[in-house]
């Protein structure tokens, strides 16, 4: 029975310490980050800008039955706290726990670029990069959770700078500057899957024309916009 006891245990805090994940990176139609989403326990959603801060939250009523391509979210009826007028000053009013989650923040004390923040999500942690660090990419996302996040600088191509270049092993590439103004800038592949696009000589003009708007790259879903 003790035995059976400590495997029930460890089962338990296995899916608690897990129950946070990346959920999807949504890249809009100029190839540019619009939304990383962080799935948490009752079908909720945190939509992330690509510096760390959240857009919204909330319900998604569509998991387990279709992908949610609207970003819709509803209003989530559960447990949810806000950090208080006492605590520091980068975190008041920001919201502390959705259902069982605890979501912290750099605080005032900490690196200028960091105050305010996302600093973890549950299991999640997040680091950034520095001041210090090339422009193009200052203040983005380091580290998601186990996953290192890179970005093209501010050397490179016009058409690549400050767009996601890695999420672990994971690599994006992008149509330069010198490629049709239809689809330059645009996402090129992700991954092993290649993206192409109508000509600014053909009937719809910069839409996708062959490849996958949604696709799952090393257990993360990236969902491309023509918009």
């Amino acid at each position: 029975m003790k035995r059976i006891f400590l495997l029930l245990l460890t089962v338990f805090f296995t899916v608690s310490g897990f129950s946070q994940y990346v959920s999807k990176i949504t890249l809009v139609g100029n190839g540019q980050v619009g939304v990383i989403s962080i799935g948490l326990d009752e079908k909720v959603e945190i939509y992330l800008t690509k510096d760390g801060n959240i857009s919204k939250w909330g319900y998604d009523k569509f998991i387990g039955y279709q992908e949610n391509y609207s970003g819709m979210l509803e209003p989530y009826v559960g447990r949810t706290e806000y950090y208080s007028p006492l605590d520091d000053e980068s975190v008041r009013g920001k919201v502390k726990y959705i259902g069982k989650t605890l979501i912290t923040y750099y605080l005032s004390y900490e690196n200028e670029m960091l105050k305010g923040k996302i600093k973890s999500i549950g299991s999640i942690n997040f680091d950034y990069y520095l001041s210090y660090e090339d422009a193009a990419y200052q203040g983005l996302i380091k580290t998601l959770g186990q996953n290192n996040l890179t970005w093209y600088a501010s050397y490179e191509n016009e058409a690549l700078r400050g767009k996601l270049k890695t999420v672990g092993p994971t690599a994006l590439t992008y149509y330069n500057s010198f490629e049709d103004k239809a689809y330059r800038g645009k996402i090129k592949s992700i991954d092993r899957y290649s993206i192409t696009y109508y000509s600014s000589v053909e009937q719809y003009s910069g839409s996708m024309k062959t490849g996958m708007q949604l696709l799952n790259a090393n257990g993360i879903k990236y969902f491309v916009g023509n918009y």
